[in-house]
């Protein structure tokens, strides 16, 4: 059996089902907005995208600019300090509607509340440029046994696996996508962890200029 390709073992397996389609061309602007330690940029790096990140935690950002080091051409390795920020998604300096790809993977559900939620969000979507994507998995009561969740208030729970986490619904993600003006690429796609946990795939597209 032939090995993956270089950067695809730790690339989340439904980001790469959106590369496999097409939504994301070659040499794209990408912007990971809590990218721990860059295991979603590698397959980015190795191509020669333009890639930033940013992560609130210090020795996190850190491990990205590492895998800069390894992965990138020369001439983003070289770059790397202000490529890669410690800073929170709510406090973004990325330049706006700049990135052809931005991802918020498994990010948005460590919100304190809704409107917190929203501050990272209109953040994140900012950055989008026109006729980019933005790529979000977050935890959501879709398919979840709510019976089993502890609600703390202002969309909180703690879930069957024992974490807090903000869970969203489909009205809300709905409503959100049409309060962007985005697009809704894809239908919304939960994956249901054995009852404990349920992960929703959010794929917003922005409209190109006329």
């Amino acid at each position: 059996m032939s090995a993956w390709p270089e950067g695809t073992a730790g690339l989340d397996i439904y980001l790469l089902d959106q590369l496999l389609r097409g939504r994301v061309g070659g040499h794209a602007r990408v912007l990971d907005a809590g990218c721990g330690k860059g295991r979603n940029l590698t397959w980015f790096l190795a191509r020669g995208h333009d890639c930033h990140a940013i992560d609130r935690d210090a020795e996190r950002a850190q491990a990205t600019r590492e895998l800069f080091a390894r992965y990138a051409a020369p001439e983003v390795a070289r770059g790397v300090q202000e490529r890669v920020r410690c800073e929170a998604i709510e406090d973004l300096s990325a330049p706006e509607a700049a990135f052809d790809l931005v991802i918020c993977n498994a990010v948005l559900h460590f919100a304190r509340d809704e409107a917190h939620l929203r501050a990272m969000l209109a953040a994140c979507w900012a950055r989008v440029a026109p006729g980019g994507v933005f790529f979000a998995r977050l935890a959501s009561t879709i398919g979840l046994p709510m019976a089993r969740c502890q609600s703390l208030g202002g969309r909180r729970y703690v879930q069957p696996d024992g974490d807090t986490r903000l869970l969203v619904d489909q009205q809300l993600l709905l409503e959100l996508t049409a309060d962007l003006g985005a697009e809704l690429l894809d239908p919304l796609k939960t994956t249901v962890v054995q009852d404990r946990r349920c992960m929703t795939t959010w794929v917003l597209g922005r409209p190109a200029q006329a």
